[in-house]
């Protein structure tokens, strides 16, 4: 009777793990997956763990050396921080087009790491919400 039962559990865990699978899969089809899997590929592993269990990561600027932080998000979502690491001002800059937010989210960190200057000229600024 209990190997009956235990057959019966690890019958069900198998069915929910394949449940979740599948889900995790198709999720990865739809284009917001897809641009948070490529956002994966090009964050730093320590980049990937700050974002995967704060929501936020940081870089760094190319031009300045100053550090900001990137939230989860596709616009008014970069930060200036200080020297320890607090919220400064809040910076806004986005690609042109509709896209999801992995995507702009990595091109706030490309731009921010390759051409700091440039970003911040065409950069519109705004109070953080926790600031103001």
């Amino acid at each position: 009777m209990f190997g009956v039962l235990r057959s019966e559990q690890r019958a069900l865990r198998r069915r929910r793990a394949v449940r979740r699978l599948f889900c995790h899969h198709r999720a990865d089809r739809t284009p917001a997956g897809r641009a948070r899997r490529l956002l994966q590929q090009w964050l730093t592993p320590a980049q990937w763990k700050q974002f995967s269990s704060r929501g936020y990561f940081d870089v760094t600027g190319s031009d300045s050396g100053r550090r900001y932080r990137i939230f989860t998000g596709s616009a008014m979502n970069v930060c200036l921080l200080d020297e320890r690491g607090r919220t400064r001002r809040g910076i806004c800059f986005v690609p042109v087009g509709d896209l999801p937010a992995g995507d702009v989210m990595l091109a706030q960190k490309l731009a921010l790491e390759l051409c700091e200057d440039s970003a911040l000229m065409v950069a519109r600024e705004f109070i953080p919400r926790a600031l103001g």
